[in-house]
C-alpha cells in the first residue's frame, strides 16, 4: 500500500502581512507607565470565554511582550512561547490550539524587518500612546529649555547695550542665537554678546 504524502506546510508571504508600526530600535522609557484599563478587561469576550489559566497566560504574554524587540510583539515560535510562559511545550501546543479561547486571543501575525512576528492590537495601541507622551515630554523640555535660554539671551544683550525693547524681538534673538551657536564657543559671557551685536549690526539684523 502506498503511503499518503502529507501536504506541504503553509507558507507565509512575508510582504502580505501588515507591517509592525514600532521600530525594533525603539525600547521603553524607564520605568515606563503602560495603561492597564481594568473595566475594558472585565468586559471583554476574553475574561467572559477564557478559563482562568488562559487569562493569566494571555496577561503575562501582554508584559512579556513589552520587553521583546520589536517592544510589543512575540515571537511567532511555539518553542519560544513555551520557553517564555514557563510551560512544556506540549501544554503550550495545546493552549494555542484553542484559538479564540487560548492566550493567543487576538495575536495577530506581522512583519517587522523581514521577520514574522505576533502583535496585538491592544498592546500596539498602548505601547504607541507611552511613546507619544515621551516625544511629548520631550518636545515640553527643549521648549522650555530654549525659553529659558532665550531669556537669558536677552538680558545678557540688554547688558551689552541693545535696547530693551529690540531685545524683545523673537527673530533677532533666535539669528543670534543661531550665530552664536555657530559662532562661539564657551560660556556666553559679555565678550560673546558684544561680539554677537556687532554680527547682528554687519548682518544688518539691527
Amino acid at each position: 500500500m502506498t503511503a499518503r504524502a502529507r501536504p506541504a506546510p503553509a507558507l507565509v508571504v512575508v510582504e502580505e502581512l501588515p507591517a509592525y508600526p514600532i521600530a525594533r530600535d525603539e525600547r521603553l522609557p524607564e520605568l515606563a507607565f503602560v495603561k492597564w484599563v481594568p473595566s475594558r478587561w472585565l468586559n471583554s469576550s476574553g475574561h467572559l470565554k477564557c478559563t482562568y489559566e488562559v487569562q493569566g497566560m494571555a496577561r503575562a504574554l501582554f508584559d512579556i511582550a513589552t520587553a521583546q524587540s520589536p517592544i510589543g510583539t512575540l515571537p511567532d515560535d511555539d518553542e519560544e512561547l513555551a520557553a517564555l510562559l514557563r510551560v512544556p511545550q506540549s501544554q503550550w501546543k495545546t493552549l494555542r490550539g484553542m484559538g479564540d479561547r487560548g492566550p493567543l486571543r487576538n495575536w495577530v501575525q506581522c512583519r517587522s524587518d523581514g521577520e514574522v512576528r505576533l502583535m496585538h492590537p491592544v498592546v500596539t495601541a498602548q505601547l504607541q500612546e507611552v511613546l507619544h507622551r515621551r516625544e511629548q515630554r520631550e518636545l515640553s523640555r527643549e521648549a522650555q529649555a530654549e525659553a529659558k535660554r532665550m531669556d537669558r539671551l536677552a538680558k545678557g544683550l540688554q547688558q551689552a547695550g541693545l535696547n530693551a525693547d529690540v531685545s524683545g524681538d523673537m527673530i533677532l534673538l533666535k539669528r543670534i542665537d543661531d550665530w552664536l551657536k555657530a559662532n562661539w564657543l564657551g560660556s556666553r559671557t559679555m565678550r560673546a554678546h558684544l561680539a554677537a551685536l556687532e554680527a547682528a549690526r554687519q548682518q544688518g539684523w539691527i
